[in-house]
């Protein structure tokens, strides 16, 4: 069975071309997602995977209506090929099920984890660098030692009813933070205590 995928980026694009060309392929059914940004839901390539069956081919018209990245693209080219399920792309003529075709998505991979590879290299000289001048790598700390000193007195003060004389919330107001900071840095004084 030819099972077809499409995708738009936007609502206003129009997904008719797509469709068209995946049914004169001879797809049926085909599935089309309207999905904008890399952390857009795509339902209906879920849908599609599902439907997917050992010996059976997803076409897609473009490599970019697949994968959001390489890395996406390879990922699930993989996970299709471990289900039996051949990938064809009509409009660079791949097609999974030839030496050639998986030759291409080898390449492919073979450019993701080097790029990856790149990536973690230039990370870590990075960082070398940094802390060779002096500095760590994390956030700055929202309260300063003497502010939270002042948080956890505040915390610890107790009025005449024996209850605590100052809320969380109350602290956080008055160093200008949020509560979770301030729970954050008391939990951290409790525990050195």
């Amino acid at each position: 069975m030819r099972i077809g995928y499409g995708r738009v980026s936007t609502r206003d694009q129009n997904p008719d071309a797509q469709e068209d060309a995946l049914r004169d392929a001879g797809c049926d059914p085909v599935f089309v997602d309207k999905a904008s940004g890399k952390l857009a839901s795509r339902p209906e390539l879920d849908k599609a995977l599902i439907a997917a069956r050992e010996g059976d081919e997803l076409v897609i018209t473009k490599l970019d209506r697949l994968g959001r990245s390489l890395k996406n693209l390879i990922e699930l080219a993989e996970q299709l090929e471990k289900r039996g399920v051949n990938l064809v792309v009509l409009d660079q003529s791949i097609d999974t099920s030839t030496p050639a075709g998986r030759m291409f998505f080898q390449i492919l991979g073979a450019i993701a984890e080097f790029e990856r590879a790149l990536i973690v290299e230039r990370t870590q000289d990075g960082l070398a660098a940094a802390r060779a001048r002096g500095r760590v790598g994390g956030r700055k700390q929202a309260l300063k030692p003497r502010q939270v000193q002042l948080a956890q007195e505040m915390y610890d003060e107790l009025g005449d009813d024996g209850k605590r004389k100052h809320t969380v919330q109350d602290i956080a107001d008055e160093l200008g933070v949020a509560r979770t900071t301030i729970y954050r840095y008391l939990e951290r004084e409790e525990s050195r205590s």
